[in-house]
């Protein structure tokens, strides 16, 4: 089974988000900031990761940069996940190591369609 962790200080998006990866199967953990994040990561490195940009203690920008320096931390796909929708957000978060990024709010067909494309889920029969 497949491991994802869901980084936001939104109880409520990271509830939203567990639900929808939950139906895909995966095995799902929650953080309410990057540090949080951090040491789970450090604990076990998960195989896909929904990042949160704005949040206290460690930014997500902040935790990716320091998950790509982690043994192990080139591994895992990381979808982030903004208000932001400005093309220098999403290249700053590309380049610090994001395999996609998606707007806030997202619905179940959005984080599915972006999942295929980082390669943790597969893609539905027509």
């Amino acid at each position: 089974m497949k491991t994802f962790l869901v980084v936001d200080d939104s109880s409520v998006v990271r509830k939203a988000a567990r639900r929808m990866l939950e139906t895909w199967s995966f095995k799902v953990e929650e953080a309410e900031n990057g540090a949080v994040a951090l040491d789970r990561c450090r604990q076990h490195m998960p195989d896909g990761i929904l990042l949160d940009w704005n949040m206290p203690e460690v930014t997500g920008f902040e935790f990716l940069e320091l998950l790509r320096c982690e043994a192990g931390g080139a591994a895992p796909r990381v979808v982030f996940c903004s208000t932001h929708n400005d093309a220098a957000h999403i290249a700053s978060a590309l380049s610090a190591g994001a395999d996609e990024y998606i707007m806030k709010p997202f619905d179940a067909d959005i984080l599915r369609e972006k999942l295929v494309e980082v390669g943790l889920l597969e893609e539905e029969p027509l």
